[in-house]
Parts: structure tokens; sequence; C-alpha cells
């Protein structure tokens, strides 16, 4: 049973504007450490870290809190499988909310160019 969808969409220079302004302060308030290497690894990061952005953003409408006091942008981890997957860990208050919500798989997918960056979320109890 589908619990919640989310689905974001983001610019890519709205995120390369704020890693320009406030740099690292800002990756660090929304990534992990392995999500800040493997996008920082890039030539160009900023599809890579806008993907991760708008991920957190659909996983926090599937969850249907927001990103705020239920749902931080540390308790969500994107990480990558070896083939290639994007597959997201929860930590902190995000394994809570996940076992609250009864939930019993968490399902993203990603795409991005070089000026947009989309994720979408699946929610599953």
């Amino acid at each position: 049973m589908i619990l919640g969808v989310g689905i974001d969409l983001v610019e890519v220079a709205r995120i390369e504007a704020s890693v320009k302004q406030l740099g690292e302060k800002f990756l660090q308030r929304i990534l992990r450490p392995g999500e800040m290497a493997y996008c920082l690894a890039y030539k160009t990061p900023g599809p890579h870290l806008a993907a991760r952005f708008a991920a957190k953003e659909a996983v926090a409408k599937a969850f249907g809190s927001g990103i705020g006091g239920a749902l931080g942008w540390l308790d969500m981890e994107v990480v990558r499988e070896e083939s290639g997957e994007p597959r997201l860990v929860l930590h902190g208050k995000g394994k809570k909310l996940f076992a609250e919500r009864g939930a019993k798989h968490l399902l993203i997918s990603l795409s991005h160019t070089d000026n947009y960056a989309t994720a979408m979320a699946v929610l599953e109890g």
C-alpha cells in the first residue's frame, strides 16, 4: 500500500548560488559527509547537489512532514548502489518517522540535466 508520494524539481543554478554564497556551511546543513564527497568529486557538482536536495524534499513530501521539526536534512542520506541505483538511508528522526508511519519501503528516483534536477519518492507500507 502506498502511504505517500513526493516529487520535487530544483533549478541547478539556485543550488549553485547557495553554494557560492554560503559555501561549506550550506553543504553541511543539507548533506551528510558521504553525499558531499560524492557530489564534490564531479567536475561540475551542481546537478548532483541539486538532485540530492530534490530527493530530500521529495521524501519529506512523501512523509507528509516537510523539512522541519519532524524530519531534517541530515536525517536523510542519498547513497548510490553499485548498479548506480539511488537509495535513501534514513537516520535519526527519519528512522523514527518511518516507523511511526508503518512504512516498509522507501523508493527514490533522481534525474538531472545541466539546468534542472528532479526526484520522486514513494513511501510504501
